[in-house]
């Protein structure tokens, strides 16, 4: 028989998704808005007599129409002018949006129309400023509706420059994982990683890089990215009645696999995935089930060194293993220091995003 608790909490769950398909549908449609009258206000400006100084003079006319109307300020309309204008060749829509949302069916034809019109207009403004070319804004675009960021969250991560960390680490997933496990997998690491939180130096040793990660859990699975959650740190485990420590284990729960991390201190060596090999075949017989994935390794480098090498220590390696660097404030290069935000920024930013979670 069915309890009052569970009733209303039955209740509870159906009205917020009414209201979250309610609030995609209202940006759907705003959106569909936008991409029309950037359209048209491109074709006016280049064929009608009275195109130039159009955005001003009709953002004033929509000002007095309208005067409790937002979104269609003078800048907004520029805005929409060129979100149209740098899309228009890879989104191919036609006029009269709103009937291509008609049904579930017609939105599964066209997955990035799907994406394009899923994600709110502040975060397609900021992607606007920030990408120079679609490719890049299209992945930041994938990664806001897959991850549901913030605002706030998506800054972060542009200001991180994750399009050109992700799937980067140097990897064997396409010899030992089957497909799309090996896709999903590659995407999962980043190459390097930012730990510029942690307030630590070049010369830091890897037991201060594991206890400064403790004390950031929060910022270190914001950085690694969705679906990590950390086991602990100096994880035991026993073969043959010796016991050995794992730096760091998380499981990931998109991959359903656990994951192996070894921090080192220096630059890649060969022999680090024998021991990273061993480390992972001992989690697979003593603490995966037969509902997880083979577990996966990653070498965690101030120096990940030559690809060349690289590749050939994990050519015949029969483990998913990855190698990837990471990199503290001090290390980081000159023409990167303008791009990732200060200690003092990120933390400022992450405060605000965890008060409004």
């Amino acid at each position: 028989m069915i309890t009052y608790q569970h009733w209303s909490a039955d209740w509870k769950q159906r009205i917020q998704s009414a209201q979250i398909k309610a609030a995609l549908q209202v940006n759907r449609e705003a959106l569909s808005l936008y991409w029309e009258l950037g359209r048209d206000i491109v074709i006016r400006q280049e064929t009608s007599t009275w195109g130039d100084g159009l955005i001003p003079r009709f953002a004033k006319d929509l000002k007095e129409a309208f005067p409790h109307l937002t979104g269609f300020s003078r800048t907004n309309l520029f805005y929409i002018r060129k979100w149209f204008l740098f899309y228009k060749e890879q989104i191919q829509i036609v006029p009269q949006l709103a009937g291509q949302f008609a049904s579930a069916d017609q939105l599964a034809n066209n997955e990035l129309i799907i994406l394009f019109f899923s994600v709110p207009w502040g975060h397609h403004r900021h992607i606007l400023d920030k990408c120079a070319e679609v490719n890049q804004a299209i992945f930041y675009l994938k990664k806001t509706v897959q991850n549901a960021w913030s605002r706030d969250v998506l800054q972060i991560q542009m200001k991180q420059n994750l399009y050109e960390r992700q799937g980067k680490a140097i990897t064997n997933f396409e010899w030992i994982l089957p497909k799309p496990q090996s896709d999903l997998a590659r995407e999962t690491l980043k190459n390097p990683y930012n730990f510029d939180f942690l307030h630590l130096g070049e010369e830091a040793l890897e037991r201060d890089v594991e206890q400064a990660m403790l004390h950031h859990v929060e910022k270190v699975l914001l950085e690694l990215g969705q679906g990590f959650a950390l086991l602990g740190r100096q994880y035991k485990i026993i073969v043959a009645e010796e016991e050995f420590y794992i730096d760091l284990l998380f499981y990931h729960t998109r991959l359903h696999a656990y994951m192996v991390v070894e921090l080192k201190g220096g630059a890649f060596k060969p022999e680090y995935t024998g021991k990273l090999n061993f480390y992972c075949s001992a989690v697979d017989d003593l603490l995966r089930s037969e509902l997880d994935q083979a577990t996966i390794g990653l070498i965690l480098c101030r120096e990940a060194g030559k690809q060349t090498i690289v590749e050939y220590a994990l050519r015949d390696i029969k483990k998913p293993l990855g190698v990837a660097e990471y990199i503290l404030t001090q290390t980081l290069p000159e023409s990167l220091r303008n791009i990732l935000p200060t200690t003092e920024e990120l933390e400022r930013e992450l405060d605000e995003n965890f008060e409004e979670g």
